[in-house]
């Protein structure tokens, strides 16, 4: 109630203002990647984070007179919001060190090169990535497991990290945006009150015509590809057999968690089990290198695999850093990372600049056309802001449900429009949750992947241009489809 009185007695604070603070970032961010590079995750980022939500709370409190607490409940809850994320993120860097360490992942990107052939990778790296991520319901989860294994394969037939990462990326997060298992599918249906498989449906009529484009692209661009990495091919092949146990009976592990899933066990659980058994096999068959890792401990280096970074001579130096891992350990600069981007959308909505912006985004908002665009711009600002997906989808639902019940169109309009944008380009942004942990686990730059993203690019281009042309656009239902709603 405190929270609800503070945002309705925050002053008007003119959107010119209210922008100062995310041009700082945007500035700041621009100079510290051209600085640091890739290194700016180690903490340079989320100095500048925490500088321009410092910036916003000066000018809210000195020139608007807003009150500390208002600033203080709305990090607060930010923060309180994300720790699901932190756990999964930690449970990630468990799996891509126990998953690898195991043989897991090595048996998947030695068969994987056997089968598929070079002239139409890039096609089945998204086909396969978004088959798993329909499944599971999580990108995050398929990124962290089969996108891993495919980087590798990738690689091996001369294909450039960012082309794989983009096409894993398209994949997974297709596969994420319709699966009815997804907390971002099921979180953007609820804040635009529209039940789960209606929203699913609704989203078809953007979804599928970009991922079809997406898709037709990764095609064309493998079969003019020409394979230069027929001997890189044979050498990683040679150097994962010499180095790890390869065998088909390691797919059982990942067999074990597709169990998992269709149990529709929650996604913490589903990875600390996975990781805890990928820990067992490891030891069982992989025990010269976990022995290794240990200096000689089999438990020390079964932990180490957990928490820590690995390393492991291959006789290959592409694919030794390929099998390197960073456990648990190398999820801390993007948890630092979300903590401080959580701190700065909290800055910017407790002082009241937020709602400024976005309101200034819905002046002349007059038609669909302007009413979708603006919704779709203001889920790749908020993703922009916040740092957070979910932050954004709840945010941007919120902001526009009263403005679309206004103008006479279905939730479902605005559902759809806000997964178009927010859930989607989320990935795009390097010091959003999504970007940086897709970046680290697949160690690919965000910026090196983005352009290849074509899923992910095409999805807010294909709600606005659905929109202009009227396609399927419909009004506020009748009292029978509101009674409808209940058997749905």
């Amino acid at each position: 109630m405190k929270q609800e009185n503070d945002s309705a007695t925050q002053p008007r604070i003119h959107w010119t203002i209210a922008l100062i603070p995310f041009v700082v970032l945007v500035a700041l961010q621009v100079l510290v990647i051209r600085q640091f590079g890739s290194d700016a995750i180690d903490g340079s980022s989320q100095t500048v984070l925490l500088f321009a939500a410092g910036v916003a709370v000066a000018i809210a409190m000195l020139f608007y007179k807003v009150p500390w607490r208002s600033f203080d409940s709305a990090i607060g809850e930010n923060i309180r919001t994300i720790g699901p994320a932190v756990l999964i993120l930690f449970l990630i860097g468990a799996i891509s060190g126990s998953w690898m360490i195991s043989g897991v992942v090595p048996t998947m990107i030695f068969y994987g090169m056997k089968i598929l052939t070079p002239s139409l990778f890039l096609f089945f790296a998204c086909l396969i990535c978004a088959l798993v991520s329909l499944v599971t319901g999580s990108s995050w989860t398929t990124v962290a497991t089969v996108g891993i294994a495919l980087i590798g394969i990738g690689t091996a037939h001369g294909y450039s990290v960012g082309w794989t990462a983009g096409a894993i990326i398209s994949g997974a997060y297709f596969g994420d945006k319709i699966s009815p298992l997804s907390d971002t599918t099921v979180l953007a249906s609820s804040v635009g009150e529209v039940p789960l498989f209606k929203h699913i449906r609704y989203m078809l009529i953007t979804t599928v015509p970009s991922f079809t484009i997406a898709l037709t692209i990764f095609l064309v661009a493998s079969l003019c590809h020409t394979s230069n990495g027929g001997l890189q091919a044979e050498s990683f092949a040679d150097g994962l057999q010499s180095t790890f146990c390869i065998s088909p009976w390691l797919m059982l592990v990942p067999l074990f968690t597709a169990v998992l899933i269709a149990l529709k066990l929650p996604a913490a659980i589903i990875l600390f089990l996975s990781a805890l058994t990928a820990g067992g096999v490891m030891l069982f068959v992989q025990p010269d290198i976990v022995m290794e890792i240990g200096d000689g401990n089999m438990f020390r280096g079964m932990m180490k695999t957990f928490y820590s970074d690995t390393a492991i001579d291959t006789g290959n130096a592409a694919l030794s850093e390929l099998v390197q891992t960073r456990g648990m350990k190398g999820m801390l600069s993007t948890v630092f990372l979300i903590f401080c981007a959580s701190t700065f959308g909290g800055a910017l909505t407790g002082g009241g600049m937020m709602k400024s912006l976005t309101a200034a985004l819905a002046r002349g908002i007059s038609g669909r056309r302007s009413l979708v665009s603006t919704t779709v711009a203001s889920g790749l600002f908020a993703n922009m802001v916040t740092g957070d997906q979910y932050l954004s989808i709840v945010l941007t639902g919120n902001i526009y449900k009263k403005l679309f019940r206004d103008k006479g169109f279905e939730g479902r309009l605005l559902s759809r429009s806000t997964e178009d944008s927010a859930t989607v380009t989320s990935v795009l942004i390097p010091w959003n949750t999504c970007g940086m942990t897709q970046s680290m686990v697949l160690k690919v730059p965000t910026l090196e992947y983005l352009p290849y993203c074509f899923f992910n690019i095409l999805s807010p281009l294909m709600s606005i241009t659905v929109a202009m042309i009227g396609y399927k656009i419909f009004r506020h239902p009748t009292t029978a489809d509101e009674d409808s709603k209940m058997v749905e």
